[in-house]
């Protein structure tokens, strides 16, 4: 159900109160005022520092005083119709008037045509308006919405472009409010005259910034490879098969959208990277989501962050959301210490990964699987689970090309992969990175290139953590033999796998 059609259905089942948390004002002003010329209601508009606008009877009515602009609710006919925009009005709500009156309110207009509808930036409702309120999310702008505003732009340039290219523009802005959009169109056309292809950068620079804003996703960039991970066979040839998920071919096929991804295993073992490899060779943006940032101190904050994360996620779809060290974030989920809002949070994404029809792929990474609660590991939430553990022998001899391939693809032919490998046993990717930065500060200290045998010293001198948290990793490597997770390696006589770094 679209928002009009939703908003609609409130307005006649006569919801006395709405509250629409957006920040697009302009735009879900003019939707409201689609429904209410449809339905033949009138429209009062009320913000604290100019009151009323619009009708010429009660311009500046309640100017700086939120009582007195409720009191022109009570001021109309009974059966006038009528819809009340209150612009910022949640930063009135803790007032113990102001609430008052909107219960009272409340009570008064289930048996009139009137309603009040409250604009924020932000969900923010006390406990004790919580059953008099209704909540009604305002989505970004659709594809067919920023479709028509570029055709608008295009047609007022009296330019054209291939249907291809104007189809790519969309996307791209998919995710940005529409006043973000028209700037970012205004910006172009004002560079060189029209809008062009390459203005796409333009719009993914604007919409890193506008994420950036939310402070609660990163627009991660991802140029990383799946041939940048050394070993993980298993895993690799899952994504690969998934490649062209969500093409529009899929779809007629009557193949679902993949849902998702848990990378269980070992701290350094490659699940940071394999997140940016999937999303590098699908061609998708990469989400970057810091569940701590969920966590906000006021009363429905946290809350509000989650459902924004959701609305921005599906907004970008298809995308990849990747969340990293998920273990840590939802540890305490079902404890009641900070008064159920981890519970609340943790419900809320729950359920949208069960339910989520856009392709938003998330991929979760997570190194203590017992600490994360039994919800999250249940069938449907994820398409598979993937156990990644230390990289075999052969697997450590394919990370060290990975990288050496990479920091002297000229010389590769002087390093001895197969010593390297045998005598690095029970280290990491990311311990293997490391130890390959240590054996160049050897040798560029010497006014040389480093060698075999330095690298060979460097790992002498790293205890790795297969042996300083052997107990916690071999609680791990039972869970995976239990067959709770499939393994992301194809070691025949291993139950740990491996990558190239973290």
């Amino acid at each position: 159900m679209s928002f009009r059609d939703e908003f609609e259905l409130l307005l006649r089942a006569r919801y006395p109160l709405i509250y629409i948390p957006t920040r697009e004002e302009e735009r879900v002003e003019g939707a409201i005022a689609q429904v209410a010329q449809k339905g033949s209601r009138g429209v009062y508009t009320w913000d604290f520092v100019d009151g009323y606008q619009g009708n010429p009877n009660d311009a500046g009515f309640g100017r700086r005083n939120p009582v007195q602009a409720l009191e022109l609710v009570e001021k109309l006919p009974v059966a006038a119709s009528a819809v009340f925009i209150l612009r910022d009005f949640h930063r009135f709500l803790d007032d113990v008037s102001v609430a008052r009156k909107l219960k009272n309110l409340a009570r008064l207009l289930k048996s009139q045509p009137k309603n009040l509808v409250i604009l924020s930036p932000e969900l923010s409702i006390p406990d004790d308006l919580s059953e008099v309120m209704t909540v009604q999310d305002f989505p970004l702008p659709s594809f067919d919405d920023i479709k028509a505003q570029l055709s608008q732009l295009l047609a007022a340039t009296g330019k054209t472009l291939e249907s291809r290219t104007v189809d790519a523009l969309v996307r791209s802005c998919q995710g940005l409010s529409m006043e973000r959009i028209r700037r970012v169109l205004a910006r172009a056309i004002a560079t060189h005259g029209e809008i062009q292809p390459d203005d796409i950068d333009l719009i993914l620079e604007e919409k890193r910034q506008s994420i950036r804003q939310t402070q609660i996703l990163d627009f991660y960039p991802a140029t990383e490879k799946i041939s940048d991970i050394g070993g993980l066979d298993n895993l690799k040839d899952w994504l690969l098969r998934r490649g062209g998920s969500f093409s529009e071919r899929a779809r007629q096929y009557g193949l679902p959208h993949p849902r998702g991804l848990l990378l269980a295993g070992i701290q350094g073992t490659g699940k940071s990277l394999t997140a940016k490899a999937i999303a590098h060779h699908w061609h998708l943006p990469l989400l970057r989501l810091d569940v701590g940032r969920l966590f906000g101190g006021l009363v429905g904050e946290s809350e509000s962050r989650t459902r924004q994360m959701i609305q921005l996620s599906e907004a970008l779809a298809p995308c990849v959301l990747w969340i990293d060290e998920i273990d840590k974030a939802f540890a305490g989920a079902n404890s009641q210490g900070d008064a159920g809002t981890s519970s609340r949070v943790f419900g809320t994404f729950i359920t949208w990964m069960a339910e989520k029809t856009s392709p938003v792929f998330i991929v979760a990474t997570a190194n203590n699987i017992q600490t994360l609660p039994p919800e999250l590991l249940r069938r449907g939430r994820f398409d598979e689970i993937f156990f990644v553990g230390l990289p075999s022998q052969d697997e450590r001899r394919e990370i060290f090309s990975v990288h050496l391939s990479r920091l002297r693809p000229h010389t590769l032919q002087d390093f001895d992969l197969e010593r390297l490998a045998y005598e690095t046993p029970d280290f990491s990717g990311a311990e293997i990175e490391q130890m390959l930065v240590e054996a160049m500060h050897t040798g560029f200290s010497q006014n040389r290139d480093f060698t075999t045998d330095d690298i060979v010293e460097a790992a002498s001198q790293i205890v790795p953590l297969a042996r300083t948290a052997k107990d916690q990793i071999e609680v791990l490597q039972a869970w995976a033999a239990a067959g709770k997770a499939r393994m992301a390696s194809r070691s025949g006589n291993q139950i740990l796998g491996g990558a190239a770094f973290n």
